[in-house]
């Protein structure tokens, strides 16, 4: 955002801007077998970079144009361009306006903080631009819903970032689940863990931002707050008015569970916690435990442990309690442990153990060519749109409950507290 651009006339404009740019519902390209798809990136440090790399690994692929509010990634994404063999002589803009304008490029990969998702993916879709979005996809429901309906007008293909589900080994444990092998599943849990004591993200007073950077377009939508070191780069997952913990880890382990058991969404949210031994900036709790509840009887939870990092499970990240066994599971392995008849029951095991290991893969990768395979077929991506939201939707009715202090029933047809 330019000098001359104020905050405020961004807000007012900014869409009406992109609708300008846009050919709405344009008609999407016809590849030939050789034709490349050509993408402009938007966030390229941390994450941006890792899904960048991922997407130099397929040859069909042509960068376009770079966009970051900070020029310091973009020495790092040209390295990486060298490496693969590829053009350097790509564009560079501070504003993804600028992007979307281009009649050149045909997909949008993007990776900002998470209260700039929602505009990005809305304006890319109505640019007529399929899109990469980063999870977690908004940080309202409204938001998340408006994105599906805006790209269901648009006939676009978005695809989200919750890599698991291009995995090999979580489809198959789906399987496994689907098919009744653990028995009925009634409880599972996740977790975040990493003792961030005693001082956290830092406690750097406000001060003004590095001359690389444009802060007034890194706050966009956000209203206005002075630059601070704990912010950014990177330090805004702990701060609740750009992300949060929650957001940026449970919204992967939600996603797996509910694909996995096959939930849409929680009848009932409760969140407890706080700041409590991390002395911090931080405005998201360093301890904190949410409860969502399924009307089919199932119950989830995730705990937030960055006062004490030791592990919250027997092994793996997510844990699948069902009434013939207990599974265990990450990217690499899954592992099922038999239940035994308890109380006036048969003792017997109720199954066979199970265990399944696989090599060590590159999810971004994966992913990222599954997104690049539909954006040619047309087809729906491994992780569309409903199901980030879905997903999404799970964390800031956590997020909610936390501030209110009270327990949320859910109206998920609706999309409505009760």
């Amino acid at each position: 955002m330019s000098e001359n651009t104020s905050r405020r006339d961004f807000i007012k404009t900014g869409a009406v801007t992109a609708a300008g740019v846009m050919t709405a519902a344009s008609a999407s390209r016809v590849y030939g077998a050789n034709e490349k798809i050509r993408l402009g990136f938007v966030g390229v440090a941390n994450r941006g970079g890792q899904i960048f790399r991922a997407a130099l690994k397929s040859d069909d692929t042509e960068v376009v144009a770079l966009c970051d509010v900070d020029d310091n990634p973009i020495p790092k994404r040209m390295k990486d361009l060298e490496e693969k063999g590829r053009s350097t002589e790509v564009d560079v803009y501070k504003d993804y306006r600028k992007i979307l304008e281009r009649d050149d490029i045909d997909a949008v990969v993007s990776a900002t903080p998470d209260h700039w998702h929602a505009l990005i993916t809305t304006h890319s879709c109505q640019a007529g631009k399929d899109i990469y979005i980063e999870k977690p996809l908004s940080m309202t429901i409204r938001e998340g819903r408006r994105m599906i309906e805006v790209a269901n007008e648009t006939n676009r293909v978005v695809q989200v970032g919750t890599h698991r589900r291009s995995s090999t080994i979580y489809p198959r444990i789906r399987e496994i689940v689907q098919n009744g092998d653990i028995g009925k599943v009634v409880f599972a849990r996740c977790y975040r863990l990493s003792n961030m004591t005693p001082n956290g993200i830092g406690n750097d007073p406000d001060s003004d931002p590095p001359t690389t950077l444009d802060w007034n377009m890194w706050l966009g939508p956000r209203e206005y707050r002075p630059f601070n070191k704990t912010i950014h780069p990177y330090k805004f997952r702990w701060w609740k008015h750009y992300s949060s913990q929650i957001g940026n880890w449970g919204v992967h382990y939600f996603d797996l569970i509910r694909w996995m058991t096959g939930e849409v969404y929680p009848s009932s949210i409760s969140a407890h916690g706080g700041q409590y031994a991390v002395k911090d900036n931080r405005t998201i709790p360093d301890t904190m435990e949410a409860t969502f509840e399924f009307a089919s009887g199932m119950i989830v939870t995730f705990g937030q442990y960055e006062a004490a990092g030791n592990s919250a499970m027997r092994e793996g990240e997510i844990e699948l309690r069902g009434t013939k066994g207990t599974l265990y599971a990450n990217p690499r392995f899954y592992r099922v442990y038999p239940e035994k008849g308890g109380q006036f029951q048969d003792s017997s095991p109720k199954m066979e153990p199970m265990e399944e290991k696989v090599e060590s893969e590159d999810m971004d990768y994966l992913h990222m060519r599954n997104f690049l395979d539909c954006v040619k077929s047309r087809k729906q991506p491994n992780a569309p749109l409903e199901e980030g939201h879905r997903s999404t939707s799970m964390s800031l009715l956590a997020n909610i409950a936390l501030e209110t202090r009270s327990r949320i029933e859910w109206d998920g047809e609706k999309e409505e507290i009760l």
